[in-house]
């Protein structure tokens, strides 16, 4: 099937449910029965897949999960009860205390703060550089270093990586590329097809698209070979798991050791699932994301042009206009749309924006993107009020800058609401 298709019908065969439901039915169970015990081993074991209890699998969230992989051309999904915690699992699933990673310097807030302040507790630290410079980027990476982590736009910074040529940088170190797609989803990107290894995704953003759930998912391309002796948690035993070395013991599941380990490991044991009613909700607003994010590709690049003429702005970053920085590579991984999202810089600084956010009228103010609803928030004064205005610059949101996730509206009522708001600003 083609990629819309697959929104709608992928990941569920409901010729195959025992009742004929057409949508897949939420299952509200804690645990399984087991045939007897010898299944039971089996399935402990991995020599089977099958249900065991809900914090490690659930049919409809499996359902999410199979069609995310679909949707990704990916070969394994782990949904999670977040995109935070897909986040944080997709580094701890590979490293451990003294190890460290390479990501940029622009990130979303709550990324940057638990690599600023929570991973260290454990051991873990990521060097902050300029991911634009790839020959930094190498020269950056040392024996310790296990990823290279980037998304794909910055948030809030509207940076386009280049997950190509990040790609090379890794595998030429035997190190994975692991990319956070929130911002564009595969219906903008599918990033594994440009060489990244694993995909992490904040499905409460355009993913479900309604602002109803929160939930996130980490989906493994396959393949990447764990057992290279770059990663001692794939090498040595691992006595949680009855001495597994997951680089090494899995045979013909080895392509996808980072799925499996991930799911009987952190997920197994720190317990951030997704519950079936989440993934049945995902799985709603799935079905009309490529529509969605036509509309919300539109509407954003005609609310950019329309900030780019204003007086009252000092400057706009959208990466679908001729004169952005990240153009070129809009054109290449984001299929010349330039993506839903929109940021500038208010004439007036941090005050001005204060007063633009507080006089908007459809513009919901809330800490959240990707909603069918447009959305803005003054990030200095919000998600990332933790940092002084030096850091804030580094972090690619300077005071004066305004972000906005440009919902599905009729453009005509977004322009408005934009230029009332910012007339509040003389």
């Amino acid at each position: 099937m083609k990629f819309n298709s697959k929104l709608i019908h992928a990941g569920y065969d409901s010729s195959a449910d025992s009742q004929g439901s057409i949508t897949p039915p939420i299952y509200k169970t804690t645990a399984y029965q087991f045939n007897n015990t010898e299944h039971a081993a089996s399935l402990f074991a991995l020599q089977e897949f099958g249900n065991i209890y809900s914090r490690l699998t659930n049919p409809t969230v499996g359902s999410l999960e199979n069609r995310l992989t679909e949707l990704e051309d990916g070969a394994m999904c782990v949904a999670l009860s977040s995109g935070t915690s897909s986040v944080m699992y997709s580094l701890i699933n590979i490293m451990s205390q003294g190890d460290n990673f390479i990501t940029d310097t622009q990130l979303y807030g709550g990324t940057f703060t638990m690599f600023t302040n929570i991973l260290p507790e454990f051991g873990i630290t990521s060097k902050k550089v300029d991911t634009t410079d790839l020959d930094l980027v190498e020269k950056s990476i040392d024996k310790n270093t296990k990823a290279i982590y980037v998304e794909t736009i910055t948030n809030p910074g509207l940076v386009v990586a280049d997950i190509e040529g990040l790609s090379k940088v890794a595998h030429s170190k035997g190190i994975p590329l692991i990319v956070d797609a929130t911002f564009t989803t595969p219906a903008l990107q599918k990033s594994l097809d440009f060489g990244a290894d694993i995909v992490v995704h904040s499905l409460t953003k355009w993913m479900s698209g309604h602002g109803r759930v929160i939930a996130g998912a980490v989906i493994e391309k396959g393949g990447f070979e764990w057992g290279n002796g770059n990663f001692p948690l794939y090498d040595t035993p691992d006595t949680s798991y009855g001495g597994m070395r997951w680089g090494h013991d899995l045979g013909d599941l080895s392509g996808v050791a980072y799925s499996l380990r991930l799911r009987t490991v952190p997920l197994r044991n720190l317990g951030a699932n997704m519950s079936p009613e989440t993934a049945f909700e995902v799985m709603s607003g799935l079905e009309t994301l490529g529509l969605r994010m036509e509309r919300h590709c539109q509407n954003a690049k005609k609310a950019a042009e329309y900030l780019s003429d204003h007086d009252l702005v000092e400057w706009v970053r959208f990466p679908g206009l001729k004169d952005d920085p990240a153009y070129e590579l809009s054109e290449k991984y984001l299929k010349g749309t330039g993506g839903t999202m929109v940021v500038f810089g208010i004439k007036g600084g941090k005050d001005a924006g204060q007063k633009f956010i507080d006089n908007l009228k459809m513009f919901r103010h809330v800490a959240n993107v990707g909603d069918t609803r447009s959305l803005a928030i003054h990030p200095a004064t919000t998600t990332h009020s933790q940092l002084d205005d030096e850091a804030l610059v580094a972090a690619g949101s300077p005071p004066e800058l305004v972000r906005l996730s440009i919902g599905i509206e009729d453009i005509e009522d977004i322009v408005d609401d934009l230029s009332q708001a910012l007339d509040s600003t003389k």
